[in-house]
Formats: C-alpha cells, sequence, structure tokens
C-alpha cells in the first residue's frame, strides 16, 4: 500500500470530475432524451404533431382534450347555449378599435360621442352579463337537479364577450340553434 491508501481507506482512485461533466452525465430531459441531433429533431417533430393533434381535439370539443374548466355535461350546455345566441358582448374588441380611431379625429364632439359610445356599450355588456347570468342558473336548475350552478353564469357571460371566431372550444352550436 502507498502512504496515500494508508491514510485514507476510502478513495476512490480516480480524479474528481469536472462540474460541467457530471451534471452533464446527470441530466435527464423529461420529455425526450434523444441522442443525437437527428434523434433531437425526430422527437421535435414527433411532439409539435402531438400538440397539434392535441390544440385540434380541444377546439372540436373533445371531452378528453378539455381542461377541466370546460369539462362536463353542464358546461357544453353553457357553452352551446352562449353560442347560439348573439350578443354585443362579441363585438365589444373591434367596437373599441372603431371608438379608439374616432378619438383621434380632432373634433371635441366626436371624441365625447365616441367615448359616450364606448362606455354604454360597456354597460350594455355589464347588464346582459347579468341577466345571462340568472337565466344560466335557471336553466342548468331545470335541465340538471342536483348539480351545482356555481360559476357557470360568468364561465357564460365571459365567453359571450369573446368574439365567436376566438372562443375556445370552438362553437358546436350555430346561431339560432335550439339548445
Amino acid at each position: 500500500m502507498t502512504k496515500a491508501e494508508d491514510k485514507n481507506p476510502d478513495k476512490k482512485g480516480k480524479a474528481t470530475p469536472k462540474r460541467k461533466d457530471a451534471v452533464a452525465a446527470t441530466k435527464v430531459n423529461s420529455i425526450t432524451a434523444p441522442a443525437t441531433k437527428a434523434d433531437r429533431s425526430k422527437n421535435r417533430e414527433a411532439l409539435k404533431a402531438s400538440r397539434a393533434a392535441a390544440r385540434a381535439a380541444y377546439m372540436r370539443g373533445d371531452e378528453n382534450a378539455l381542461p377541466a374548466r370546460d369539462r362536463g355535461p353542464v358546461k357544453r350546455f353553457v357553452r352551446d347555449y352562449v353560442d347560439s345566441r348573439r350578443s354585443l358582448g362579441e363585438y365589444f374588441l373591434p367596437l373599441m378599435i372603431f371608438v379608439l380611431a374616432l378619438t383621434l379625429i380632432p373634433s371635441a364632439e366626436v371624441r365625447f360621442i365616441a367615448i359616450i359610445f364606448m362606455y354604454g356599450a360597456m354597460l350594455y355588456s355589464v347588464v346582459y352579463g347579468f341577466f345571462v347570468n340568472k337565466k344560466i342558473k335557471q336553466i342548468v336548475a331545470e335541465r340538471f337537479p342536483g348539480e351545482s350552478a356555481k360559476g357557470l353564469g360568468m364561465y357564460g357571460w365571459l365567453r359571450s364577450t369573446q368574439m365567436r371566431k376566438l372562443r375556445a372550444p370552438a362553437p358546436q352550436k350555430k346561431l339560432g340553434d335550439k339548445v
């Protein structure tokens, strides 16, 4: 035995690795663990395709692809109820862009009318939300006895304020359809 081994018998007999080498050896990617650049590219394409498929299923309204906040027959009914009706709320964003353009006109009267119009639309949207909230809770209590109606009115009102083309999941009912 050498003197070093006599003093410390627990020595490992090899050099301590550099920190970057030790970290690289233990680094594991939980999504993919490709070994080569070609494998990484292949895995990236597979992940991209699976995300696109999941997004398409979500937009179609497939129950398994929906997040918890959108799942269930009651939430589907609320979405269908809102999607089958037209509301001023869905035109609120384009309306605000129009009002913003009107405020650029140098006439004080035009700007004043534009701002009054904006506040009128906001007030209408809030009042509409109040009545939609009550109506949704009433219909859900009739159609789904025993189901909690907590949060459903707000869910429906917020959906009614989104532009129809941008709603997610996409509307399943056309305007005027019976629910």
